[in-house]
């Protein structure tokens, strides 16, 4: 009989929790008795909007990048991201003393082409409706001889990722239920692999916008599904196809996804701003939004979410936040 090891597994989380130790924010977990009593559960939030670059991202980026040859960190780090992920390589590239280029779409948010242009990175753009972001991004990586680190599909990524779970259950305990954002995967694939390989027992729930379900789809299907590139306003999800690493841990670590409409994520925003007092960008904000509409089902007694991120601008976070919108 032989086992196969799977690409990431609680070892390579716990090595990247090292190395990020004192480098990463070890980020808050927020408690509310006004949403544990409006969802009949005790809830545990995972700011990961207070984590640097304002998203989990800089874990899997600084883990990844860390661990390249000098050579490679001499000639200089690609990646491709619509924000977070741009800003946290861009940071990352900082921190280790070496340059950043970072193939964004024509429509990212402004503050976070702002704010990776203020990392010290390099911006070349493209059309996320028309164009291939992985195809141009290897393409320039290869021309400049760059080392790409991909957003999402890529072991040390992937465990990088995971720490933000695994930070919260050695704080909290063990969870009987995790709900996670799924984009490209790479943050629900190392929570999973952190949370299950300390408490098997605890059910991993990612959460999609509606309009761009391709893992809850895949999921059901067995196998990669590929959609149109969504548009929803939650645009760190708004992916067409998940990863092929990431799918083949989530695949065997998921006990399901569950789906959430703008509208509800905007309700899930406003819910965080007035009642937690904490900002939240739409992507960052939809396993709160699937707690609070019901999509997350009968709830178990100790829940934990993690919020990805919030990182948005003033006047967007306002738009998206109105009353009526």
């Amino acid at each position: 009989m032989t086992t196969t090891t799977p690409p990431v597994t609680l070892d390579d989380v716990r090595s990247a929790a090292a190395r990020l130790k004192g480098v990463a924010h070890r980020t808050p977990v927020l408690r509310s008795r006004t949403l544990d009593a409006l969802v009949g559960a005790a809830v545990h939030l995972k700011c990961e909007n207070f984590q640097r670059v304002g998203a989990f991202k800089f874990r899997g980026a600084y883990n990844a990048a860390s661990r390249l040859t000098p050579d490679q960190l001499s000639r200089g780090i690609a990646a491709y991201s619509s924000g977070n992920h741009a800003q946290a390589v861009a940071l990352a590239a900082r921190e280790l003393g070496t340059t950043a280029v970072i193939v964004m779409p024509e429509d990212a948010p402004p503050s976070k082409r702002a704010a990776t242009e203020g990392y010290g990175a390099e911006i070349v753009t493209y059309d996320r409706y028309s164009g291939d972001r992985v195809a141009v991004a290897e393409a320039l990586a290869a021309e400049r001889g760059l080392t790409l680190v991909p957003p999402y599909e890529h072991p040390h990524v992937i465990a990088g990722q995971g720490t933000a779970a695994l930070e919260l259950v050695e704080d909290t305990g063990e969870l009987d239920v995790l709900l996670t954002p799924v984009g490209g995967g790479g943050l629900i694939a190392g929570s999973a692999t952190a949370v299950k390989g300390l408490h098997p027992a605890t059910r991993v729930i990612g959460v999609e916008p509606e309009a761009g379900d391709d893992t809850k789809r895949s999921l059901e299907t067995g196998r990669r599904v590929s959609i149109p590139v969504p548009r929803t306003i939650a645009d760190g999800q708004a992916l067409h196809t998940p990863g092929e690493l990431t799918f083949s841990l989530n695949r065997r670590l998921l006990d399901g996804i569950v789906l959430v409409g703008d509208d509800e994520i905007k309700d899930a925003m406003r819910f965080a701003f007035e009642r937690l007092k904490i900002v939240l960008e739409p992507s960052g904000a939809t396993p709160l939004a699937a707690l609070l509409t019901g999509r997350a089902g009968p709830l178990p007694p100790r829940v934990g979410l993690i919020l990805s991120g919030g990182n948005i601008d003033t006047e967007r976070f306002a738009r998206l936040c109105a009353p009526g919108d």
